[in-house]
């Protein structure tokens, strides 16, 4: 799934425009708006792909814990970066390259979900983590 969408993502925002321009009918100014919109799918196909690589590291036999941290604070970063781009950063480059006027956020509830999610996610990775060196002390303990 992570390869097909990221072809589609990178044929519709990336190979596309390049033709496009390439053949006269785009300027290069234009050619950054679909380049730039194609961060935050990117980015979210990552996260995507880091839940497959952990559940292959699990099948392999990785320990559960420290495979299911390490997953949760890719999968929470790709999500939260993903998500801060799309709404933050995008629109304000945007108004940057193209010279245009606008707003200083883009009201994406899907993108803010994304971001808070993938914080929720990052932090959530973090407290298995210090989860599991207090088990390792219990451990040692008993």
């Amino acid at each position: 799934m992570t390869l097909s969408v990221g072809l589609l993502v990178t044929w519709a925002g990336v190979i596309v425009p390049v033709i496009t321009s390439l053949s006269g009918r785009m300027d290069g100014s234009s050619l950054m708006t679909p380049l730039v919109w194609t961060v935050s799918p990117f980015c979210y196909l990552f996260g995507v792909w880091s839940i497959g690589q952990a559940m292959g590291d699990l099948a392999r036999g990785s320990m559960f814990t420290a495979t299911v941290a390490n997953a949760l604070r890719r999968v929470g970063l790709a999500l939260g970066l993903g998500g801060v781009f799309s709404v933050f950063v995008a629109t304000n480059l945007l108004r940057f390259l193209e010279q245009m006027r606008g707003g200083y956020l883009h009201f994406d509830v899907a993108g803010m979900t994304l971001g808070m999610i993938g914080g929720a996610l990052f932090l959530l990775g973090r407290v298995l983590d210090q989860a599991e060196a207090v088990q390792a002390e219990l451990d040692e303990m008993i």
